[in-house]
């Protein structure tokens, strides 16, 4: 029977002891624990390393990233890979294999070190003073990616440890209630299955009863055409609105306060992918535009025509430099 498979994310030398016991924690549960150290991440020759361990986080069926003191190596190509004053701005391996994982919408749990999240609540008081010496991390980054994390609409439980039995004992009951839901859920398919049959019932009736109402209508009085048409753009209008909804690109940018009025706007008026992810920058909160544009160029293209589609347009192109 294949187990599950957990990603565990973070950096190494300084949490290196912990990854060693959440690794036996998560072998003794019966799941297959996923570290870049342990060899069972498959490395491709053909592309960086750390581009393999974003493809395995992908991959993964559970992640975990433990957010301690340091912020980690740079991925690779990343531009200006030398080494950083604490509030130089970049973007680090971990980083990236939790926004993998999201994207995914694989379930995610955070963990952080309580002395860390301490000095994140100061940070969050003297982001503007540039002299407050933090005793605990050696970047601001750190801070950055804890409030990207936060600000996620969905899918980021945190939780805060001292040692690493507070660990175990959260991930014991996070991942309890988990499998609980997973049993709920199932024992409620077999309803949803004959509800979607009805409601697809009733969906064919009223489509047959609208057309003949329509039809009706147009006979007995002829200028109920144009109250038709217009109703009938509103329907489409409304359904398209849903759909995005539970698109994955209007599920990402909520989080940076966009609204549904203002993805729909860029959508419908961007001539490019460049075009759309300028429109959208524009609208998102001011404290959260930094890396969104190249957060959406990297990751989210094929998403943003998905959505196009939705409306009927034609998918965007990247005009590049």
């Amino acid at each position: 029977m294949v187990r599950p498979r957990i990603f565990v994310s973070s950096t190494y030398y300084d949490l290196k002891h912990i990854r060693s016991s959440l690794e036996n924690f998560i072998e003794a549960m019966g799941f297959e624990a996923i570290l870049s150290e342990k060899g069972n991440i498959a490395f491709s020759p053909e592309i960086p390393l750390d581009e393999s361990c974003f493809r395995e986080a992908e991959n993964a069926d559970i992640f975990v990233i433990i957010i301690g003191g340091r912020y980690g190596s740079e991925r690779s190509g990343s531009k200006e890979q030398t080494k950083k004053q604490f509030y130089d701005r970049c973007e680090s391996i971990t980083k990236k294999e939790y926004f993998v994982a999201v994207k995914k919408n694989i379930p995610t749990y955070i963990l952080v070190e309580r002395s860390v999240y301490v000095d994140y609540e100061t940070f969050l008081k003297n982001k503007v003073n540039e002299s407050v010496n933090y005793a605990h991390v050696d970047s601001a980054n750190i801070f950055y990616l804890i409030e990207e994390i936060l600000s996620q609409p969905k899918n980021n439980p945190v939780h805060q440890f001292d040692r690493y039995s507070d660990i175990e004992a959260w991930l014991k009951d996070q991942w309890a209630g988990l499998f609980r839901e997973l049993i709920n859920q199932r024992s409620k398919q077999t309803q949803i299955s004959s509800l979607a049959s009805q409601v697809s019932l009733l969906a064919e009736i009223n489509e047959t009863l609208k057309r003949y109402m329509e039809e009706i209508m147009s006979k007995v009085s002829p200028e109920s055409l144009e109250l038709i048409s217009n109703e009938s753009k509103r329907l489409d209008s409304f359904k398209q609105d849903k759909e995005l909804e539970k698109s994955m690109i209007y599920g990402f940018l909520i989080g940076y306060g966009i609204l549904m009025d203002d993805l729909k706007n860029a959508l419908i008026t961007s001539k490019s992918i460049e075009d759309f992810i300028e429109n959208v920058v524009k609208k998102a909160d001011p404290d959260s535009t930094y890396k969104l544009q190249e957060i959406l160029l990297e990751d989210w293209m094929i998403d943003i025509n998905k959505a196009r589609k939705i409306l009927g347009l034609d998918p965007l192109i990247y005009i590049g430099s």
